[in-house]
């Protein structure tokens, strides 16, 4: 087998570029998902993210006054966005109802069947013979919106962010940061981490190493600021030093959105759609996929064995009373033998009494014939 000589490329190198060139021809189809309890602006942030309109506002006082029943909706929007010929098919899963009632218990529910339906539809298209067009929904990022107290992650928090670090790319994100002093704000997130971390709540880490320094340092740079603060608007504000900006205007100044001083929004739309979607996209595949469709086959292998196991016990005792009742209709027809000979011989018996009987009376008609003539 020939050796390439020391120097002489063979063109593998480009294999790069051919990954970007199916990348580009294909898009993407990314699944974004918000959940947290109503008016913390998540609406505010999906269209702030995407600088489009995707979700109108919510009438909460409207949703409210419908009705008092306890139920947790989902809501999918879909858009499709296109940047320098390159497509993106957005997919976002709103939680409405969500933490909005005194008894929460089970309000998770919903969320986590969602996730999983989604798996196991996409593993059921997987199974058929035909896989062309694959309607693929699975969730490849959920932002925790965490209400800005200043103390710590409630109850809710703790529970739902446990079993939401099992199934999808979980990112916390502590909404209105412009409700927190910096200095609060710091101690907030502190406090978050220190819970995450004894609660053992799985979030997403994105992969620090790379060839380039410059793209390593970006990396932990991002995954720093988690949890993230944000800020959200649409509204255009002019700040002091006069140029125009997307945040909010208050009596002290201006937060602004993408202004890193102010809160981590930019960082997060850099790692949800500029460095890392297409790798949520793939720990997705790779992991949480992976992870339900393992336990799934687990799950139905334990029960074809049970079920192997059962059909096993049930012939053992198929056979087991088969074998019985030969034994009680062997039993039964030996006793029904024996009934037929004790009757033989009774019938025997009985015809050889009625002719002793009847001999009897023979002999006492003759003996009565005998004695008449003599009376008179």
């Amino acid at each position: 087998m020939a050796t390439p000589q020391v120097g002489a490329g063979i063109g593998i190198a480009n294999l790069p570029n051919q990954r970007h060139k199916i990348v580009a021809k294909r898009g993407a189809n990314f699944t974004l998902m918000v959940c947290g309890e109503s008016g913390l602006g998540k609406t505010t942030f999906i269209n702030t993210l995407f600088t489009t309109t995707i979700k109108p506002p919510k009438n909460h006082k409207r949703r409210f006054n419908k009705s008092s029943e306890k139920t947790v909706e989902i809501e999918i929007i879909r858009a499709e966005l296109e940047e320098k010929q390159f497509n993106v098919k957005l997919s976002v899963i709103d939680t409405p109802g969500f933490g909005d009632y005194t008894n929460n218990r089970d309000s998770w529910m919903p969320i986590i069947d969602f996730i999983d339906d989604q798996h196991e539809s996409y593993m059921r298209q997987e199974q058929q013979p035909k896989r062309q067009d694959l309607i693929d929904m699975r969730v490849h990022c959920c932002l925790y919106f965490i209400r800005p107290t200043g103390h710590t992650l409630k109850p809710l928090d703790i529970e739902i962010m446990k079993r939401l670090g099992t199934r999808v790319n979980l990112i916390p994100v502590i909404a209105k940061a412009d409700t927190m002093t910096p200095t609060d704000l710091h101690k907030f997130k502190r406090r978050i981490l220190e819970v995450i971390a004894a609660q053992d709540i799985r979030c997403y880490s994105s992969p620090l190493e790379s060839d380039d320094e410059a793209t390593t340092q970006r990396n932990m740079s991002i995954m720093s600021a988690m949890p993230f603060s944000i800020i959200g608007s649409t509204e255009d504000v002019i700040t002091p030093d006069g140029h125009t900006t997307k945040g909010r205007q208050y009596s002290w100044g201006v937060a602004e959105v993408e202004n890193e001083d102010h809160c981590d929004f930019k960082k997060l739309r850099q790692l949800l759609i500029r460095t890392h979607m297409l790798d949520l996209i793939h720990s997705t595949e790779e992991f949480h996929y992976e992870n339900y469709r393992n336990t799934q086959m687990e799950t139905r292998k334990i029960g074809e064995a049970r079920v192997k196991t059962w059909k096993e016990e049930e012939e053992a005792l198929r056979k087991r009373f088969t074998e019985q009742v030969r034994l009680e209709e062997n039993r039964f027809r030996s006793w029904e033998q024996q009934l037929i000979a004790e009757r033989d011989r009774l019938n025997k018996d009985l015809e050889a009494e009625h002719s002793h009987i009847k001999a009897l009376e023979a002999e006492l008609e003759a003996l009565q014939a005998g004695l008449s003539p003599r009376r008179r």
